[in-house]
């Protein structure tokens, strides 16, 4: 059951990553500062593995130094997903690798993370209810991007003509945007 809403529009664009090289204790730290259960590893932008609550678990069980790299006790198999798949499909894709969460990737590099969370927000057989009631004023971004998709809809994925990022991109004029470049440029996600 397809809902019409895409992964890229309900994705969290400022996740918490960190390098292959940090240490395990740094690691905990800034997923504790963060209150999340999960960071993606991440070298130039690239996807390298997903640290987790799991793995910290595992490494401290084997007494694993805290000192050292994530790169040693991350999952390096590591499920993604594509920015314009349909959140059903992550549903199902989640559910079948019975993971919580995916990167959201363009050509190898990480541009968002969707987690059971995000979704839930918006569960697909409780969309009508969802729409209807929905007010989470942290997410403001996100509903935006949603309600935007049927008026502005974006166009593709891929570089941001004006500043190179991998993103969802718009077009403006004869040019492709990320959604910040296209914020600066008309204004139109401005409150």
């Amino acid at each position: 059951m397809k809902t019409g809403i895409k992964v890229g529009d309900i994705m969290t664009r400022n996740f918490v990553s960190v390098g292959p090289k940090t240490s395990i204790q740094e690691c905990v730290k800034i997923m504790v500062k963060n209150k999340v259960g999960s960071a993606v590893v991440m070298s130039d932008k690239k996807l390298k593995g997903i640290i987790t609550e799991g793995d910290i678990m595992r490494a401290i069980a084997k007494k694993i130094s805290l000192k050292e790299p994530v790169s040693k006790i991350m999952t390096k198999k590591v499920y993604s997903i594509r920015a314009s798949k349909d959140i059903y499909d992550a549903i199902v894709l989640m559910k079948k690798k019975k993971v919580r969460w995916l990167p959201v990737v363009i050509k190898k590099h990480v541009i968002g993370f969707l987690t059971e969370k995000d979704i839930l927000k918006i569960q697909p057989e409780l969309f009508e209810i969802v729409v209807e009631n929905l007010h989470i004023a942290e997410e403001k971004e996100k509903w935006k991007r949603i309600k935007a998709v049927d008026e502005y809809g974006w166009v593709k994925e891929g570089p941001c003509d004006e500043c190179g990022a991998f993103d969802l991109l718009y077009k403006v004029g004869n040019r492709y945007l990320c959604a910040n470049c296209r914020k600066n440029e008309s204004g139109m996600w401005e409150e």
